[in-house]
């Protein structure tokens, strides 16, 4: 039909957790649902969520989201939720169970990496089995991504 967009297929990101790309080397990728009140999933279907200095803990066998930022929704009033409440994560008891086990190794954690709306509209948040990176593995980083950018410029014949 004219006039009318098709829905984008694929899923909706809503926040990404770039810090943790940046502090982390990503060993291994999940997704996981979260348990979420009415007022928080409505802030986040306004964008209003940051990821930045959030984590994963595994507290008796269930996964928690703790210090991810989902700010007030203002139209909530008196039934709004708490912006740093730790929220409870969605898997599977063998995958918590695995992530667990993998998690306990020596300076590995689980980190939140990005939140998005799934194909069938249900809310997901993607974690990762992370390795904290040194110094000297950001900096390697940092030098390899402006010599690739150099590189680019190069080629296209781009010269600054």
């Amino acid at each position: 039909m004219a006039g009318k967009r098709e829905k984008d297929k694929g899923p909706r990101s809503i926040a990404t957790n770039r810090k943790a790309l940046h502090d982390y080397f990503i060993i291994e990728r999940y997704e996981a649902g979260i348990a979420l009140t009415g007022s928080e999933i409505k802030s986040i279907r306004a964008g209003r969520v940051n990821l930045r200095d959030s984590y994963v803990r595994i507290t008796n066998g269930e996964l928690w989201l703790v210090d991810a930022h989902i700010s007030a929704y203002d139209q909530a009033s008196r039934e709004n939720h708490d912006p740093l409440r730790e929220r409870k994560l969605l898997m599977h008891r063998k995958e918590i169970n695995r992530l667990q086990d993998k998690a306990q190794a020596k300076g590995q954690t689980i980190v939140p990496l990005r939140m998005y709306f799934s194909d069938s509209n249900h809310l997901k948040v993607e974690i990762a089995l992370a390795q904290g990176k040194r110094l000297y593995d950001k900096r390697d980083a940092i030098a390899r991504r402006e010599s690739d950018e150099r590189m680019r410029r190069a080629l296209s014949g781009r010269y600054d």
